[in-house]
């Protein structure tokens, strides 16, 4: 088990580590080691977090330097160019040469990982059996089997585990959920998300060697368009009917992920009988972005159109108006207004010195405090493993269901009983 960056070129199949292997080496292990020690008070918010960051890309977005309530110990990356601009962003004289050795410093209490999808389930098993709490970047694991043994293991230790997603934290998406609570939509039965990603392939070589990215499913990345649906109602994914797209392109022929396609489309059911459409396209003349819609029977949402269009609010005419129609025919007039995209990122949501702009609109301060408030309140973070998982699994079978043709594929649930 080795430590990687964001782009490590590799040759690599994707992780392999079994639940068998998993229990047969964690069993050794007493769950009273796993405990961390000096971060709680009789509030639970004793001392500082101590964290480790690892990945000298990604991982250079946050800002655990400036939350009141957290101390990077340390920073990590198998390359040293990278670690030294790590150090820089988090103003930390420490540093290890790769993961395995940051995991065994006794003053680190969590680990931030922003290391290459294929070493994610790896990498968590690792930091949590050191004991450490874990953030980790998108999507959890590769195989619906490595998503049961961290489940196991999480479970084993009673550490907090977290994913960063993006989707969760945007400046809309949180004007999504607060919406929902507030029951605006009405019933919400539909919703659509899509993550258009043209130009990726960029990615796919450094310095003339193929890097992990090369050839990867867009449905085994799919938690920025899942995470629309999951972490603002709360609902599950079940049943998936996916279709991809590919080419002639080498890259399609000969990678290993045995992936045939550039982009994959995917009508889900969710556990109350709704419907959403995801779309994972890394080709063809779109314009990129995150986005989604949210229909109901009493308002609908448009996140900004990919013509670069506001944002906006549609709710039906309340007096009942009609208007006709381009055949003649009566319909119910609707009313569309712009929205104000909210700054949420401005308000107490954030401790003060988190109250300013980040990356991927606004998340990256969200996901900083999200993880240092919920592993020193001992509370349950918004994307934890299971909400991860459920972000992640859907994907995976949707792959399944493209590379089937489209066959309807059941989505194993991991949530506890």
């Amino acid at each position: 088990m080795k430590s990687s960056t964001d782009s490590r070129p590799t040759q690599n199949q994707p992780s392999s580590f079994t639940r068998r292997a998993f229990t047969s080496t964690a069993g050794l292990i007493s769950a009273a080691s796993f405990l961390p020690h000096g971060i709680y008070g009789q509030d639970g918010v004793g001392k500082k977090l101590r964290v480790g960051i690892v990945g000298g890309r990604f991982g250079l977005g946050f800002q655990f330097h400036e939350h009141p309530d957290c101390i990077v110990e340390a920073v990590s990356d198998l390359r040293p160019e990278r670690r030294e601009r790590l150090q820089k962003t988090y103003r930390c004289e420490k540093v290890y040469p790769s993961l395995a050795e940051l995991v065994k410093d006794p003053n680190i209490d969590a680990v931030c990982l922003f290391t290459p999808v294929p070493d994610h389930a790896d990498h968590v098993r690792l930091c949590l059996s050191h004991g450490k709490h874990v953030l980790c970047a998108v999507p959890v694991a590769m195989t619906l089997e490595d998503c049961q043994s961290l489940i196991d293991l999480v479970k084993k230790t009673g550490l907090t585990y977290m994913m960063a997603e993006t989707s969760c934290w945007q400046q809309l998406t949180i004007s999504a959920r607060k919406f929902y609570e507030e029951n605006a939509f009405g019933n919400l039965y539909y919703i659509e998300s899509e993550y258009h990603h043209p130009g990726l392939d960029d990615l796919y070589f450094e310095n003339g060697v193929r890097t992990w990215r090369y050839g990867i499913a867009p449905m085994h990345y799919p938690t920025h368009c899942t995470a629309h649906l999951v972490t603002v109602t709360g609902e599950r994914l079940t049943e998936v009917s996916c279709h991809g797209w590919g080419d002639d392109n080498p890259i399609l022929k000969d990678n290993v992920y045995k992936n045939p396609f550039w982009n994959e489309t995917a009508l889900f059911k969710t556990n109350r009988g709704n419907s959403m459409r995801v779309a994972v396209w890394w080709r063809g003349v779109v314009q990129g972005g995150e986005r989604a819609r949210f229909f109901g029977d009493k308002m609908s949402f448009y996140y900004n159109g990919p013509n670069n269009s506001d944002p906006m609010i549609v709710k039906s005419e309340q007096k009942e108006r009609t208007e006709k129609d381009s055949g003649g025919f009566v319909r119910t007039a609707q009313v569309i207004e712009k929205y104000e995209p909210v700054h949420w990122w401005e308000t107490d949501m954030l401790p003060e010195p988190l109250r300013h702009n980040s990356g991927h609109e606004g998340s990256h301060t969200f996901i900083t405090h999200e993880f240092v408030d919920a592993v020193r309140k001992q509370r349950k973070p918004q994307v934890d493993l299971y909400t991860a998982i459920a972000c992640t699994a859907p994907g995976i079978v949707a792959h399944e269901s493209a590379l089937k043709g489209g066959e309807s594929l059941k989505v194993p649930q991991f949530d506890p009983a």
